[in-house]
């Protein structure tokens, strides 16, 4: 058998970026899990809350121009705070509805099997000549089943290429390069954005009261992101991995399962009813004075946004309740309910999580904490003149090396949003822009940071084909993954910004005043 011709664990000396990725390793094993690095972090804000008040420190709040003390939640009246506050502080927080929500739609398409089949077909049926578009396109889509994109897409990538006469191991990395580090792009409005708009909503609101950023405010980039991330991930496999790895020689037999007949009816019957469901939105949205457009008769903003959604969980409600009742996973009415109920199982650790990240957040914005670090932070900024759209790639630089030690996306940003939101704010910039640009760093590199936990599933499956396969072969694989595409990320997002195109729906760089 002919071995890969990439570096092999422990078979020659670490190089230093190999020395790096096994510090990020050491460091990230030694930080505690989110939910208690959030707890961490509340007990923190209580500290120094309390320290910083006994100075007397105070800030003028630039939207209301009311002078604004530091509080100390250590006194009486932050103890009461913390107290009264903490069932508000979870049930009240937007992410949560939001995101619960939308799971019981792309939830229940995932337990009947819907997301499944449609990214098997996507891969199976694709012209010798587009597999490898159609690998990473259905690793990017796959993010609407979450993490199962992970588990699903690498090795199905693997045994078409293999199938092919392709080497497989640059399929899998395809595969792997498409679910992991373009995990936030989609050409659907999918929990992920739910989520992150909803954090950034909560903390913007924190500077002005009527900001809201709705889960389509980085639609447009993202649905031209899946097309960038195809075209690049190709070129990377194709003239990259694939002459590295050079031919194949291995013995392996891996059979690929295809797309059944009454799958492929599940399918059929899943897209008439999801354009019938388009088609009777769009009678509501379209003619004039549609009941979905706002009282301007445009669409921004309008119901249709603002219900956006519900819009979209009845979506996967209806092509998920075609697909599994043609493919007999749903029998009755109550295996309806019965499937939503797993797929909120799925979500218990988020909720878990966002308890402790909702009292971080509300006590951060309670004690003023994060009005002084914001109005501070955007002064030295323009007074070192360091403000433009470089500032923002910095901060996506910045968020594409701190998701090497924090692999949840969640969790990074309810980390993040509270300091930089409000920061660039105050600089003008919409938060949904600082939003997006936070997404491409934390995505681009998720497929490289030892803290992901798909990476041994992900080395397992590698491990079917080259038995001495290690993290160096991985991480080998998928370096040039992570760096072209944060690459071409950031020149499309500077080129997108220079032409003024809008993000999302009515979204530009800078607040509309």
């Amino acid at each position: 058998m002919t071995e890969p011709n990439l570096q092999h664990e422990g078979t020659e000396k670490k190089g230093l970026f190999m020395r790096f990725l096994d510090g990020v390793e050491k460091v990230g094993n030694k930080l505690p899990h989110p939910f208690i690095l959030f707890v961490y972090l509340a007990l923190t804000v209580i500290v120094v809350s309390a320290i910083v008040s006994v100075f007397g420190v105070s800030v003028v709040h630039p939207g209301t121009q009311e002078e604004m003390a530091i509080r100390s939640l250590l006194s009486g009246e932050g103890l009461r705070y913390i107290i009264d506050s903490m069932l508000d502080n979870f049930t009240g927080f937007a992410p949560l509805g939001l995101v619960l929500v939308m799971m019981l739609g792309i939830g229940l398409a995932q337990k009947v099997g819907l997301i499944q089949a449609f990214m098997r077909k996507s891969i199976i049926n694709a012209p010798p000549a587009l597999v490898t578009y159609a690998v990473l396109f259905a690793g990017v889509i796959g993010n609407l089943a979450s993490d199962a994109a992970f588990i699903i897409v690498p090795p199905l990538a693997a045994m078409v290429f293999y199938g092919l006469g392709r080497h497989p191991l640059a399929g899998l990395a395809a595969g792997f390069a498409g679910a992991g580090a373009g995990f936030t792009a989609n050409i659907f409005i999918a929990g992920t954005d739910a989520l992150l708009s909803g954090i950034s909503t909560e903390v913007a609101q924190t500077i002005d009261p009527n900001m809201i950023v709705t889960p389509v405010d980085n639609w447009f980039f993202m649905i031209f992101s899946v097309v960038m991330l195809m075209i690049v991930g190709a070129f990377v496999t194709e003239k990259i991995i694939e002459p590295k790895l050079g031919k194949y020689e291995g013995d392996a037999e891996k059979r690929l399962e295809k797309v059944t007949d009454e799958e492929n009816r599940g399918l059929r019957n899943a897209l008439i009813t999801g354009l019938i469901y388009i088609g009777l939105i769009l009678l509501v949205l379209l003619p004039e004075n549609a009941p979905l457009r706002g009282e301007d008769g445009g669409i921004v903003p309008s119901p249709f946004l603002n219900g956006i959604i519900p819009i979209i969980l009845f979506f996967f409600i209806s092509v998920a309740i075609a697909y599994g009742m043609t493919v007999g996973k749903i029998k009755g009415t109550k295996d309806i309910p019965n499937y939503m109920a797993e797929a909120m199982k799925d979500m218990s650790a988020y909720i878990v999580l966002i308890f402790a990240a909702a009292q971080f957040i509300a006590y951060f914005n309670w004690s003023n904490l994060g009005i002084w670090i914001a109005v501070n932070s955007a002064e030295f900024l323009q007074n070192a003149n360091l403000t433009g759209i470089y500032v923002i790639v910095g901060f996506t630089l910045l968020t594409a090396v701190l998701n090497l030690f924090i692999f949840s996306g969640s969790a990074q940003w309810a980390l993040m949003a509270p300091i930089f939101i409000p920061m660039f704010m105050l600089l003008d910039y919409n938060p949904a822009y600082v939003q997006l640009a936070y997404r491409l760093g934390d995505s681009a590199t998720n497929i490289i940071t030892p803290l992901n936990p798909y990476m041994l599933v992900v080395l397992a499956f590698m491990r079917d084909y080259d038995k001495k396969a290690g993290f160096g072969t991985l991480f080998a694989m998928m370096l040039p993954y992570a760096l072209f595409f944060l690459g071409f990320w950031i020149v499309i997002f500077i080129a997108w910004t220079l032409l003024g195109l809008p993000i999302g729906p009515g979204v530009e760089m800078y607040i509309n005043q």
